[in-house]
């Protein structure tokens, strides 16, 4: 299995312009924090959240009592205090047979309050990559299941499988002002490229419906359209962003969550890494991603990943995080900032999640955690 899906499991082109004169100078961040061991350059508008222990944080949702769940492992975990303390995980039991839930793993809570999880079973996993042949083995397979609790957690009941396959990776869900969930679902076709479809519910993940695969080609084990990340917009049409190994991210549209039928190359330049977007109470969308070079460079450094075989070669640049805001649901958007850079990489895999209203957290969840603070005021004004 390649390094990344084994962390995983256990746990545009230049940016188009607003013109946004708030973010028309370069951030002036400091040094004066460190990661790992090494420096950690955070804007000066962010601030290192206090998180505590190993709480993987794949997705955060607010209780009925104010506190935020998690998953950690294969149990929930809660917090009354913005992270600096967290309870003992609660064993999420789903009853005999396949299907072991993991900290790899999307939640959203519903309008009526039903948390919803959509995991990968790693109980079942097994990836290999014939590098000869240049595709997986006939034995690779990472299933992807879902499961519901109509007590914030206590217990989970309607387990069922949304995906008999290999998934790479999961990295967002939503549920629509109209109520449907929608959770992008990776899966490998051809045994050699990645391919997304989604999975839908209208009845708080009860039952689902399949969409239609979106298939952009190419070969290896980190080619393809994969790791999506979704935010609603207005009229109800939903945006998709996919990370690919083309330089920038691809979107895609759809009228209902579940059929896509625009399907194009973003404005938005990226590296081979995904993003996460999030439509917030401003009505704004927010991203937070890895950009295809670092900031200054006139050139992005490709290579086929190492041990990872991608065809194309891909940017695999990570040492830098950067945000950017849209007021006209993604057709243009704010000058890129990067809020934090750290030599050597790592800043990847971020999860955005707006605490408050004009709050953002910001988490990166792989070789690592980097837990941020942010106003969106501070960014883009009210």
């Amino acid at each position: 299995m390649n390094r990344e899906t084994v962390i995983f499991v256990s746990i545009a082109l230049a940016i188009f312009l607003s013109g946004n004169p708030a973010l028309a100078q370069e951030p002036q961040g400091t040094a004066n924090e460190t990661w790992r061991g090494r420096p950690l350059v955070l804007d000066p508008r962010c601030t290192r959240l206090p998180f505590a222990g190993d709480a993987s944080v794949p997705g955060l949702v607010e209780l009925a009592d104010g506190s935020l769940l998690t998953v950690q492992g294969s149990g929930t975990t809660t917090t009354r205090d913005d992270g600096k303390t967290w309870s003992a995980p609660r064993p999420i039991e789903v009853g005999p047979g396949p299907g072991t839930p993991s900290d790899s793993c999307v939640l959203v809570k519903t309008k009526s309050g039903v948390l919803v999880m959509v995991y990968m079973d790693i109980a079942g996993m097994h990836f290999a990559w014939d590098t000869a042949k240049n595709e997986t083995t006939a034995d690779t397979k990472l299933d992807v299941w879902a499961v519901r609790s109509l007590d914030e957690g206590k217990t989970w009941i309607d387990r069922q499988r949304l995906l008999d396959g290999y998934c790479g990776a999961l990295i967002g869900i939503i549920q629509t002002s109209a109520g449907r969930i929608v959770a992008p679902i990776q899966c490998m076709l051809d045994r050699n490229r990645h391919a997304t479809f989604t999975c839908v519910s209208d009845d708080d993940g009860k039952t689902w419906l399949r969409g239609n695969v979106i298939d952009l080609g190419g070969r290896g084990d980190h080619v393809g359209a994969m790791e999506a990340t979704v935010a609603e917009l207005a009229g109800a049409r939903v945006l998709m962003l996919l990370r690919t190994s083309l330089d920038r991210f691809w979107e895609a549209y759809s009228d209902d969550g579940r059929y896509w039928r625009e399907i194009r190359p973003s404005q938005l330049d990226a590296s081979s890494a995904p993003g996460y977007l999030v439509r917030l109470a401003s009505g704004r969308l927010a991203l937070v991603w890895n950009r295809l070079r670092g900031e200054g460079k006139e050139s992005a450094q490709r290579s086929a990943g190492g041990n990872r075989t991608s065809e194309p070669a891909a940017s695999w640049h990570r040492e830098e995080l950067s945000l950017a805001f849209s007021s006209d649901d993604g057709k243009t958007w704010t000058k890129p900032v990067v809020i934090a850079r750290v030599p050597g990489g790592g800043l990847s895999y971020p999860y955005l999640f707006e605490r408050r209203p004009g709050e953002l957290w910001v988490i990166t969840r792989f070789d690592g955690k980097v837990c941020l603070s942010l106003k969106e005021a501070d960014f883009v004004g009210k």
